[in-house]
């Protein structure tokens, strides 16, 4: 595809929200966060302004260092013909991924790879405004061949060929339309996280989990691991609002050692858990191996992939049957063309995708990657849900909607992560109206 322009100049935002301070996204391994975003513009020459914007997740301290990482990438992007990427988007990953002296930071994980994610996925953001089209329906488009082509396969084929992947996916090209139509009339399951924060009390859990029922969601997630009496208590509290029928999760964001996660959770199944998110390091694959055999007697699956750092990682997890469900994050892995990599690889060991989201903008990414993958990748809804966490949605231009527990397919064009410009004013850190204490009281600034 032939897209007029160069691009120009790439701008970073330093963007963090206080959300420490209401003990939104709390949890047992990271207890008082504060939302932030490295955040990134692509500025091109084209004379109708069009921007690509893009970003990567954090909780706070070190977002600096991502925003420094984004800076380095700066001369693998400026100057760049547009058409270089949209041409050939596997290829343009390679060159960003692949720069052998930043690549030595990673390879390929770690803050390079988090900078890597910003970048690509605001390039992708720049193709879908280009096009006029929401990232789902650009993704969708495209051919077997071309999807094929975005992922680059090194290390990947003794687990799937690309002839493998594109013979599968031209198997489901005849029926898109179809999915494609109801994913426009009834959008994506979500499940919501919203209830279960680590540091809410029992009461406002209770209150949360009756508005989600109303709101029309059937999955519900706990966060779990620093007490487990209490995480008893929540459960069987969650257990008691939502009924017999409805769906359980639980998350102990790696928490525990390989045995107490076998010994926590099998103290949790009497709440009848769907899975287990997380439940020990997230390189370890056959310490998720090993509590996944232990807990398949109890029908817990395990989940896991917030913090999996790459295509490789979910290789091995894959292959080693570790996981029962597969939870990629837009901006942990490499970007759009690393996603869909591993969104092959799912397809393939017949594991349903189950995004991560919340924090700042993750939800409004991966409802386009969910989408995508069931109309071009897997076909099937079957044990697929994503993340939904009702945060920080008020600062995006075109934020994700959620009806009846689902998301709507987005119809603006890009990856609906363009954030207001009040908002990337007001919480650019540390010089920001909310950080110096205009935008509320100084003693709460000075608490975070």
């Amino acid at each position: 595809m032939k897209h007029a322009g160069k691009i120009i100049n790439l701008r970073v935002v330093d963007v963090r929200f206080p959300t420490s301070l209401s003990l939104d996204g709390s949890d047992a391994m990271n207890p008082a966060p504060d939302y932030s975003a490295a955040y990134v513009v692509l500025s091109t020459d084209r004379s109708d302004g069009i921007e690509g914007h893009g970003l990567t997740f954090t909780i706070g301290r070190g977002n600096e260092i991502v925003c420094a990482a984004l800076e380095a990438l700066r001369p693998l992007l400026v100057g760049q013909e547009i058409a270089a990427f949209t041409s050939a988007p596997g290829a343009f990953w390679k060159h960003i991924a692949g720069d052998s002296q930043l690549r030595w930071l990673g390879p390929e994980k770690g803050v390079i790879h988090l900078a890597t994610a910003a970048v690509i996925n605001a390039l992708w953001d720049l193709w879908g405004k280009l096009e006029r089209k929401p990232l789902w329906k650009l993704l969708s488009d495209l051919t077997p061949a071309q999807i094929v082509e975005m992922v680059d396969w090194r290390y990947l084929t003794d687990a799937l060929k690309p002839d493998e992947a594109r013979a599968r996916l031209e198997m489901l090209v005849p029926t898109r339309a179809q999915r494609e139509s109801e994913m426009l009339r009834d959008g994506y399951p979500a499940y919501t996280t919203s209830a279960g924060w680590l540091g809410y009390p029992d009461e406002k859990i209770r209150r949360l989990c009756r508005e989600a029922l109303a709101e029309g969601f059937t999955h519900f997630k706990i966060k779990v691991g620093s007490n487990q009496a209490d995480d008893v208590r929540r459960a069987a509290i969650v257990r008691q609002e939502i009924g017999p029928s409805f769906t359980l999760m639980v998350d102990a964001n790696q928490c525990w050692d390989v045995e107490q996660a076998v010994e926590w959770t099998t103290a949790l199944a009497p709440s009848r858990p769907l899975w287990i998110e997380e439940p020990t390091s997230p390189d370890d694959v056959l310490g998720h191996a090993t509590i996944a055999r232990a807990l398949e007697p109890l029908g817990i699956g395990v989940a896991t992939g917030e913090h999996c750092q790459n295509r490789v990682m979910f290789k091995q997890l894959l292959q080693a049957r570790a996981i029962s469900f597969c939870q990629i994050d837009a901006c942990r892995l490499g970007g759009v063309n690393e996603v869909v990599a591993v969104l092959l690889l799912a397809a393939k060991y017949g594991v349903p995708v189950c995004p991560h989201a919340g924090g700042v903008g993750l939800c409004e990414y991966v409802q386009h990657e969910s989408i995508f993958d069931y109309i071009c990748v897997s076909g099937s809804l079957e044990g697929r849900v994503t993340e939904f966490v009702d945060h920080l949605h008020e600062h995006f231009i075109d934020p994700c909607r959620i009806k009846n527990g689902r998301y709507q397919a987005p119809v603006a064009p890009g990856t609906s992560i363009t954030m207001k410009a009040t908002s990337l004013a007001d919480y650019t850190f540390p010089s920001g109206l909310v950080w110096r204490g205009q935008g509320r009281g100084q003693a709460e600034v000075a608490a975070i």
